[in-house]
């Protein structure tokens, strides 16, 4: 009796490992790598040949001539392999106190923002942390102090910011965004650094 049912078991696990583990996954990458193979490699962004970062995955900026990304939970930073946010609710005193409060004083310190004028995604971190956009409003505050830093005009930064806001997808999807890197990739293109 067992031995009647133990070669179908042995058969039909035999052939889903097949399907399901070799010949579907292979299907779809060689799908994939036909039809979108920009999207399959990891949507990397790539400067003098070589890849400088990916347009799906945040990184940190430092430094006044940077548009800064929003903050990130995951590991030390940007940590792909640490992906996660804080696990602090919006009533845990931690996150008012000090994460919040702390990235606060940083706008107001370092870009001159004003209390109740910061926008969120400037002081609290996304879901994953590893969010590679910002919202328009929080370009826009970082806009005086990259022109400064870089000794260009407010409007030639602005120009770029605008250049590099997404909008919604299909027109109704998700909020117009901008892409920390790309954008600072294109400053130093077109706005060296001094």
């Amino acid at each position: 009796m067992i031995r009647a049912q133990l070669r179908p078991a042995i058969a039909l696990t035999v052939l889903f490992i097949i399907g399901t583990g070799l010949a579907y996954p292979a299907v779809i990458t060689v799908l994939a790598q036909l039809l979108f193979p920009r999207q399959a490699n990891g949507s990397l962004v790539v400067r003098d040949g070589k890849p400088v970062g990916s347009e799906l995955i945040g990184q940190q900026f430092a430094g006044p001539a940077y548009f800064h990304p929003r903050p990130s939970a995951a590991g030390a930073g940007y940590d792909a392999t640490a992906s996660g946010g804080t696990n602090n609710g919006p009533s845990d005193r931690k996150l008012a106190d000090t994460l919040v409060a702390g990235a606060i004083a940083a706008a107001i310190a370092t870009d001159g923002a004003t209390k109740g004028a910061v926008p969120a995604d400037y002081a609290t971190s996304s879901a994953s942390g590893l969010d590679p956009h910002i919202s328009p409003a929080n370009a826009a505050l970082q806009v005086a102090r990259v022109a400064r830093a870089r000794g260009v005009a407010l409007e030639s930064v602005r120009t770029l910011v605008v250049q590099h806001t997404a909008q919604r997808q299909f027109g109704l999807l998700g909020e117009p965004r901008v892409n920390v890197l790309l954008l600072n990739l294109a400053l130093d293109s077109l706005l060296r650094a001094p």
